[in-house]
């Protein structure tokens, strides 16, 4: 089966061919347009700009998307699109466009939530994931709690108060002048910081449920930084430092605590945020520590921000299933929630 994915819910208009067979799924092209350089002017995404980007790189990505491929529309046996959640200007391109390839190709047609995305990059190039599963989803606009007792049924057991771990990683980056996108330009400062030079609050550590909340650690910097800074240089990789291993001790912390109450047999890291190197690492470790019969997995770094393999991989389970959905009646929902 092979199945055409598009993804268009921020900045990226990506697209991209898989093939699934049985429980295998591999990719056979990975496109991606990227905007980085254009917004990146501007501090973060401005909505509308990304959208016209979209309009303008569609049909020239789904073409070089087929032609790496090596296949005709006349090979694809479904279209898979994310439905949301996102910005609504750009996801409304993406699934315009794929309405109108399903109708013109006549295929059927599948809406992808865009965090079951991000979950099922893992199943790609990892040893066969077991069930019940724990999954970190950490990105710019969801930081989330997902058990997964099997393929599509999905439990929100915790989520972020207020920022997400990756808008705070780029809402810090602002406040010390380092250039969008911020986590990774944390990451590599950070890598040369002391991560115990600054006290910085683990805001929910130790409450019993499993939400986040990361607006007040973001606060903490900027009060920092007024303070001690405000007439000298800021020692950019301290401080990078500093926040960054507060955000990851929450993550791991919280992350162990529900793999063990939900005795959970695979622990997935999913998400723009699964990116970091510490974060992989660390909670890796955590993992092993608490029981080293887990299987802990994390996304390929190419497929840890959007793409559109990540969706075409979650619609080939629902497409097992004989799912299928309508040109006539699918739209965007920008406020989808995956529970």
């Amino acid at each position: 089966m092979y199945i055409l994915g598009i993804e268009t819910s921020c900045d990226e208009t990506a697209v991209s061919v898989v093939r699934g067979q049985r429980n295998t799924v591999d990719i056979v092209s990975h496109i991606i347009s990227s905007q980085i350089p254009t917004h990146r002017k501007y501090g973060g995404v401005v909505p509308e700009v990304a959208a016209r980007h979209h309009v303008v790189n569609m049909i020239p990505v789904v073409h070089e998307a087929l032609r790496q491929a090596k296949l005709t529309a006349h090979d694809i046996d479904v279209i898979a699109v994310t439905r949301g959640p996102g910005l609504v200007t750009s996801l409304r391109i993406g699934v315009q466009s794929a309405k109108a390839l399903a109708y013109a190709w006549h295929k059927p047609l599948l809406g992808i939530n865009h965090m079951e995305g991000h979950i099922y990059a893992n199943w790609f190039a990892h040893p066969p994931i077991q069930f019940p599963v724990v999954s970190l989803v950490v990105s710019g606009g969801h930081t989330e709690l997902i058990h997964m007792p099997r393929h599509g049924t999905y439990r929100l057991i915790g989520r972020t108060r207020d920022d997400a771990a990756g808008e705070a990683f780029d809402k810090v980056a602002k406040l010390l002048g380092i250039p969008y996108p911020g986590g990774p330009h944390i990451q590599q400062l950070a890598d040369k910081g002391d991560a115990t030079r600054f006290d910085l609050p683990r805001p929910m550590l130790h409450t019993k449920n499993y939400d986040f909340s990361f607006a007040g650690l973001k606060t903490a910097m900027l009060y920092l930084v007024r303070k001690e800074f405000s007439q000298k240089k800021p020692p950019l990789p301290d401080l990078c430092a500093s926040f960054q291993q507060a955000v990851i001790d929450v993550l791991v912390h919280k992350t162990v605590r529900a793999a063990q109450e939900y005795q959970a047999r695979s622990v997935l890291l999913a998400g723009g945020v699964a990116a970091n190197e510490p974060l992989r690492t660390q909670l890796g470790a955590a993992l092993h520590k608490l029981n080293a019969k887990i299987l802990y997995t994390n996304p390929p770094l190419k497929l840890c921000t959007d793409n559109a393999s990540m969706i075409a991989m979650a619609a080939y389970w629902h497409a097992k299933k004989k799912e299928r959905g309508s040109w006539k009646t699918m739209e965007a929902d920008p406020n989808w929630e995956l529970v």
